[in-house]
């Protein structure tokens, strides 16, 4: 990188996840832009709130893959295992513009705030079935892994319903997500989950085009704009994309939010006598610990000026949504402490901001303010079962996910 770039030294970050609080404040540090790598494939990463806002509404920062030069060089290539995140097919996630405004439309209408509602009961429905099969499990005191009997399953139940997924295939696609997102995992293995989760949704896709359901899917197959319907291609690539951020999102928050509250029981006691509201405290988990750590990526189509420095065209640019959770100049100088009183919780930038917004956004806040009080209202005596620190992440470089939560239900 030349001299035009002063962004300071490489932080290389961790596949493995071993230390995320080192890093974000290593990140944070480095200033409102910093040069990271990535398993092998440098870039620049944004952890100010400010700066975010900005570059997250600029044209100059575009998703197509076409406009980084590591991958115009060929220094980068389907190899490198973080490509599906960056090279996901054709969806809203990866154009811009009006091709952006055409596909996103259509996935946006069918999650209006008003069919959310609608939802709400499903989603009552589906929490009191798996908090039903916890109790079953934790009986006698035995311990519970709150991840894999609660947080994991639901928002899958949910974005299957949706989108007319049929539960028994659950289980395959989470342990395909699983595998998909792993730094642990080879990149052939990814690279054929890929292929076989495509031809999965594609007969999906075939089966409701051919008998149409009361759906998402159904509704993005046979949405119609002025004669306007999605390409095959590009419903695919919408519904990849839904399933895996619409059920992602969703266990980081639940996880983190129990975390954070049975390690401050003074919180929680305020949200149980009703002296806090869980929206309030759902605010506050997203700033604190956002879903995704950092979101891979976005690519300079010509030189941008950042204070005295510049993003040369060609870079590829990340958002460290974690840190930017944690700016003092937004959310006071203690920013690193969790307070579901903060003014400021609002304010975060985890579900992205601009025209690329997470669309699933209202989706994962339903789940969350639906199943986190159930959960405390079932089990009043929730608790670790084993110390805080030996909860550890999952090696994921992306996703803010836990491998395992492991508790008492009293």
């Amino acid at each position: 990188m030349s001299s035009k770039c002063p962004f300071g030294d490489t932080i290389s970050i961790d596949p493995m996840v071993g230390d995320l609080p080192g890093e974000t404040a290593r990140l944070r540090a480095a200033g409102a832009v910093a040069r990271i790598d990535l398993l092998g494939a440098p870039a620049l990463t944004v952890t100010d709130h400010t700066l975010a806002r900005q570059l997250l509404v600029d044209s100059r920062l575009v998703k197509d893959i076409n406009a980084w030069s590591l991958w115009q060089s060929g220094a980068v290539t389907y190899e490198w295992p973080l490509i599906g995140m960056v090279d996901a097919g054709r969806s809203m996630f990866t154009v811009d513009g009006p091709e952006h405004r055409r596909l996103r439309i259509k996935t946006t209408q069918a999650l209006s705030p008003r069919r959310l509602e609608l939802l709400r009961p499903t989603v009552a429905r589906l929490t009191d079935e798996l908090l039903d099969d916890l109790a079953e499990a934790g009986r006698d005191g035995a311990v519970v892994d709150l991840k894999q009997l609660f947080a994991y399953p639901l928002p899958m139940r949910v974005v299957g319903e949706l989108l007319g997924v049929d539960r028994v295939d659950h289980p395959m696609l989470l342990e395909s997500y699983k595998k998909f997102f792993s730094v642990l995992t080879p990149q052939d293995e990814r690279l054929r989950i890929i292929a076989e989760l495509d031809d999965y949704y594609l007969d999906l896709i075939r089966k409701r085009t051919a008998q149409p359901g009361d759906d998402l899917l159904s509704a993005l197959i046979f949405a119609d704009d002025g004669g306007d319907r999605l390409t095959e291609e590009e419903v695919l690539g919408n519904l990849k994309a839904l399933v895996a951020a619409g059920h992602e999102t969703t266990v980081s928050l639940i996880l983190n939010a129990v975390r954070a509250l049975l390690i401050r029981p003074e919180q929680l006691a305020l949200l149980r006598a009703g002296d806090a509201d869980w929206k309030q405290a759902v605010e506050e988990t997203l700033r604190y610990e956002s879903p995704s750590t950092h979101l891979l990526m976005r690519f300079a189509t010509e030189d941008i000026p950042v204070g005295d420095a510049v993003i040369e065209k060609g870079e590829g640019v990340v958002m460290s949504y974690r840190a930017i959770g944690r700016d003092t100049a937004v959310h006071g100088a203690d920013a690193d402490e969790f307070d579901i009183e903060r003014p400021s919780a609002n304010r975060h930038l985890a579900f992205g901001y601009g025209p690329h917004v997470c669309p699933g956004a209202g989706l994962s806040r339903l789940e969350g303010n639906v199943a986190l009080p159930a959960l405390f209202e079932r089990f009043p005596g929730l608790r670790l079962a084993v110390p805080v620190a030996e909860i550890r992440n999952l090696p994921v470089m992306t996703q803010n996910d836990i491998v395992a939560f492991p508790v008492h239900l009293s």
